[in-house]
């Protein structure tokens, strides 16, 4: 991939992917580009494609999150992967730091970088930011699959999530041995034995205060899901939630709370706990490829 002036790649990132095994995931090239002062980490298969695919990355991983799907999804359409600002490798701002703001960054980036209407896949932070984008501009998004985001009025979360979101001040979450946490929280899925450089990448990406800054994000959702809760009902993008059923940070209520106010949407449980675009890859794969392929008509035309 050429870079150019506004594009510079991810040498540190680049082989991410090195010592994985080619059956179980896809190499992912990272780079950066600029957008609204914040420099974006993002990946790009640049498939000539009537369809382009938007993945926002989960928290606390990164867009190699999606590396397991990565090949599957991109059988139908053009991929960009980006981790948000403030998370992953990405740069971040207080006042991006918010489901709203995300979502208002998100609908610039898509404009700048000239996506079009992107099919947006957004699991975790990216179900809120995702849902706040469709609110207010339903013309740059395509469909939604979403999910594992704690979304739902009241807060339903638990964990080390429910932990982040009603803790007392960030100064707390700052005394935290983040590297540790977090290298905790995602050795089931990317084992730092078997993917050390990915493992590296999740670990890194929150380390040196950085996971302290990108909890702004969740601690927003008890006076922001006010506000989703309320328009919710308006927005008509064809949703399919996806989920796992067995999601301990963000129970299964979430999900069913977004199926029962979304007018046009469907959701789907696998076998899987939080983290079930690793967890689940071959079932959440083939739930988007269908919706992306044609799917998504059915919630609006049935």
């Amino acid at each position: 991939m050429r870079c150019t002036d506004s594009e510079t790649a991810d040498g540190a990132n680049k082989g991410a992917n090195s010592q994985m095994s080619a059956e179980d995931v896809s190499p992912i090239t990272t780079y950066f580009r600029v957008h609204d002062g914040a420099r974006v980490r993002f990946a790009d298969t640049r498939a000539d494609s009537e369809n382009t695919v938007l993945l926002l990355a989960p928290w606390p991983e990164s867009l190699f999150a999606f590396r397991r799907i990565w090949n599957h999804v991109a059988e139908v359409g053009r991929l960009v992967a980006i981790d948000l600002p403030g998370f992953g490798h990405s740069d971040g701002r207080p006042e991006l730091l918010a489901p709203d703001t995300c979502g208002a960054f998100l609908g610039g980036l898509i404009e700048e970088w000239q996506l079009g209407a992107p099919h947006i896949v957004g699991p975790d932070v990216g179900t809120a930011a995702a849902l706040f984008l469709a609110a207010k501009s339903p013309e740059l998004v395509t469909s939604l699959t979403l999910g594992g985001g704690a979304v739902r009025v009241p807060i339903d979360a638990g964990g080390a999530l429910k932990d982040t979101i009603e803790a007392p001040s960030l100064d707390l979450i700052r005394q935290q041995d983040a590297r540790t946490n977090i290298g905790y929280a995602v050795e089931a899925v990317a084992p730092s034995d078997s993917e050390p450089d990915v493992h590296e990448d999740y670990v890194s990406a929150y380390d040196l205060g950085r996971f302290a800054e990108s909890a702004r994000f969740v601690r927003h959702y008890p006076e922001q899901n006010e506000v989703l809760r309320d328009v919710l009902p308006t927005i008509t993008t064809p949703t399919q939630i996806i989920a796992g059923r067995n999601d301990d940070l963000v129970p299964w209520s979430n999900n069913e709370y977004l199926d029962d106010l979304l007018p046009h949407s469907e959701i789907h449980a696998v076998d899987a706990d939080h983290f079930a675009w690793e967890q689940a890859p071959e079932e959440y794969s083939r739930l988007i490829v269908d919706w992306i392929g044609g799917g998504y008509r059915r919630v609006t035309n049935g």
